[in-house]
């Protein structure tokens, strides 16, 4: 297993950071939901209409454009656990359990939002992925050095640096989100 620690000396030039293989290199595809994302999707999707399992994972496979539909293996283990969780509530419908939201499920979803946004931020990427839209790998490798930075920190958070950072990354995900820059060609460049 390679040592993804700093490259002082990278004959490549690197930017210090060693090259990872990426997705496509390690032979599996890209991570649709990242831990967490898909309860706090499916509880989203249960306070818009209650519905049963089947419809949801229907309505997420919509969402993908048909690219990506989650496992029965997936949902209704997360729909258990919303449930004994209390965030939401099932009952009889025709032999199936459809479930709703509880006043818990709306409150743990209300402190989320935030949370909520980032999780269809992530599906949208995820979904130009799953199309053939996926990250070249300059791209893959930069998001590896940024995690590997983020790890070096080793718990060294002071309050200063942690809204810094946050404001850094929220920046850049939201430049990156507006799409690439257009100039305007001027007299000069335009000859």
């Amino acid at each position: 297993m390679k040592d993804h620690h700093l490259h002082r000396d990278h004959p490549e030039g690197h930017d210090l950071f060693e090259r990872r293989p990426s997705g496509r290199e390690r032979g599996r595809g890209p991570r649709v939901f990242a831990p967490g994302d898909i309860k706090l999707l499916l509880l989203a999707l249960i306070a818009e209409q209650p519905c049963h399992g089947y419809d949801l994972i229907r309505q997420i496979e919509g969402m993908f454009d048909g690219a990506y539909s989650p496992s029965p293996g997936v949902i209704y283990p997360t729909l258990t656990f919303l449930e004994e969780s209390e965030l939401i509530t099932s009952d009889a419908d025709g032999g199936k359990k459809r479930f709703s939201i509880t006043a818990a499920g709306q409150q743990s979803l209300s402190e989320q939002a935030v949370a909520l946004d980032g999780v269809r931020m992530r599906m949208e990427v995820s979904k130009r992925a799953l199309r053939g839209y996926d990250r070249p790998p300059e791209i893959h490798e930069a998001v590896h050095n940024l995690r590997h930075a983020l790890q070096m920190h080793h718990g060294r958070w002071s309050p200063e640096e942690i809204l810094r950072v946050r404001d850094l990354l929220n920046e850049t995900a939201k430049a990156i989100a507006a799409g690439p820059v257009h100039t305007i060609p001027t007299q000069e460049n335009a000859e």
